[in-house]
């Protein structure tokens, strides 16, 4: 490392990509694709990414030298690719003919831009006319890398160094069942890679986990994007507007005086109108943000002041919640245009608690960034529906600065009936996803019981009624199962939501390679209901599915 805060070429480093752990790595010259950088102005460095085999731009604050962080990040992970990783960059350092295998590997990288310049030489021709053509069975032919390649940090460019072959251009015709007419492949279109700082990594789909590459476009069969069409949503039972002038037995039971601090809230959807509504009653300062300003004005009626923007409402308070969607919303809500990191004032100590639902690598990014600029983090899991919400009765989970905390101790008494400490980032998220793993596996196994007892003819309230008197009865399984009984699903927690958990607990058990089967097979279930247009419905919702 050099004096100027850089690391030297070939320096062997941990480098850490959001939405990825520390992965070791070397400093190298960039490949062609990662020739240009969008922000200049931010230090930065290009990393081989070992196991991967790939590359990116990691900013100089994201890196740490091998040998020095080797004992606390070796022992920190533990996914096969990870280990796969640190036995390569161990290789690397015993082992003087990898480095020479390997430096031969980047000379005879291709140009890109060359190798599309050639293909595109090649196939400007005249497009021919329609002919016909006997009946023939299309082959089918995949087209992309392998899952594992998706799975690891950085621009995947293993195939194109593992041959130095150009690829050759090819046409792929469209039958027509009716009259076999070949049609010919439209013009291809120009598609340079590009990366930056903000878009070199590898982008995940939270819900059905899916990965994109930010530097590839992929192809879609035209043919079955057709079967892929999701029906229209079923239109969800319309919430009635929450009533600010109802106080809660319960809140008003509590006494509680209230903190002198100004509180933040961004995100007024199904359980946020029912937490801002017990801090407001409580007696505490709010200001509010909802991306619907609308839904702002019932609570700038009752009291609260409304923010323009996220960095708005950090600026104008000295502690900010966010609940929202999702982990994907809750980054946005963070790194986004107008978001938290955009407060001038973060860096003089102010709070943010987190408390949307989301798995602990996100909540470690968001503490990262928000520490990182000088502010204090705290996540906040809750356990509850919206009832729950409203009544100020649910369950708080909390992981991250004690102080913080401490100092939320208030809202959570308003909001809640019991708060738990568990010590650093990221053990409340992972407590949240194992609790809501029991609730959606519960409720996948009711719906299938409650549809097969109406299939055998018996009557759906009678079997609630018995099992109100056994010791399976929970108030969790008798509400949603008089919503089954009823076939009505008004919305106190989201399907959608349970099926992101069960789909975010199941990416935490590949972590840490502990098999979950049934808790994937509920997933399925949840997801089925969703493609049925169920989404927006309540978690009960999932009936619908048990009964096909």
């Amino acid at each position: 490392m050099t004096d100027s805060g850089t690391f030297a070429l070939n320096d062997l480093v941990w480098a850490k990509m959001r939405g990825f752990s520390p992965w070791p790595g070397r400093v190298v010259e960039p490949p062609p694709e990662l020739k240009k950088i969008a922000k200049k102005n931010i230090p930065a460095q290009c990393i081989f990414f070992f196991g991967s085999n790939n590359y990116a731009w990691i900013e100089n604050s994201f890196i740490r030298p091998y040998e020095a962080f080797k004992s606390k990040f070796i022992t920190s992970y533990k996914t096969v690719a990870f280990k796969e990783a640190v036995e390569a960059i161990e290789k690397y350092i015993k082992d003087p003919e990898v480095r020479t295998f390997e430096a031969s590997l980047r000379q005879t990288v291709p140009d890109p831009d060359e190798q599309f310049d050639k293909l595109r030489e090649e196939e400007e021709v005249e497009s021919p006319k329609p002919v016909v053509t006997p009946k023939k069975t299309p082959k089918r032919k995949m087209v992309g890398g392998t899952p594992d390649e998706a799975l690891s940090p950085g621009v995947n460019t293993k195939k194109l160094r593992s041959s130095g072959e150009k690829p050759k251009a090819s046409r792929n015709s469209i039958k027509k069942a009716d009259n076999d007419v070949e049609s010919p492949q439209p013009e291809r279109k120009r598609k340079r890679i590009s990366t930056s700082l903000e878009n070199n990594d590898v982008s995940h789909n939270e819900l059905d986990g899916s990965f994109t590459s930010h530097g590839t476009t992929g192809r879609r069969n035209v043919a079955a994007s057709g079967l892929l069409n999701r029906p229209a949503p079923i239109p969800r039972p319309e919430t009635p507007e929450i009533d600010m002038s109802k106080v809660s037995q319960t809140l008003k039971s509590k006494n509680i005086t209230p903190s002198s601090l100004r509180f933040g809230f961004l995100g007024l959807g199904i359980m946020g109108c029912g937490i801002v509504k017990n801090l407001i009653n409580s007696g505490h300062k709010v200001v509010v943000w909802n991306r619907t300003f609308t839904k702002c004005r019932t609570f700038a009626e009752a009291g609260a002041q409304v923010g323009d923007t996220p960095s708005d409402v950090v600026d104008a308070t000295d502690i900010t919640f966010s609940c929202v969607a999702d982990p994907q919303a809750a980054k946005d809500m963070v790194f986004g245009n107008c978001g938290v990191l955009q407060a001038s004032s973060v860096s003089e100590g102010k709070g943010y608690v987190e408390m949307t639902g989301i798995d602990s690598e996100t909540s470690t990014d968001i503490a990262d960034a928000i520490v990182s600029k000088g502010g204090r983090y705290l996540e906040a899991q809750i356990q509850g529906s919206k009832a729950q919400a409203e009544e100020g009765t649910l369950i708080i989970l909390a992981a991250g600065e004690r102080l913080l905390f401490e100092e939320c101790q208030t809202c959570f008494e308003a909001i809640g009936k019991n708060s738990f400490f568990l010590g650093d980032v990221g053990n409340a998220s992972r407590m949240n996803l194992v609790l809501q793993m029991i609730a959606g596996i519960s409720l996948a196994g009711l719906s299938e019981s409650m549809a097969l007892a109406e299939r055998a003819g018996l009557q759906t309230k009678d079997v609630l009624e018995v099992l109100e008197l056994t010791n399976m009865a929970s108030p969790l399984i008798l509400e949603k199962g008089h919503a089954m009984t009823k076939g009505e699903y008004p919305t106190h927690h989201p399907l959608t939501h349970m099926q992101k958990d069960l789909h975010l607990a199941l990416q935490m058990s590949e972590t840490l390679e502990q098999s979950l089967p049934i808790t994937a097979s509920a997933n399925e279930v949840f997801k089925h209901a969703k493609r049925l247009g169920y989404s927006d419905h309540d978690a009960s919702a999932v009936y619908v599915r048990a009964r096909f």
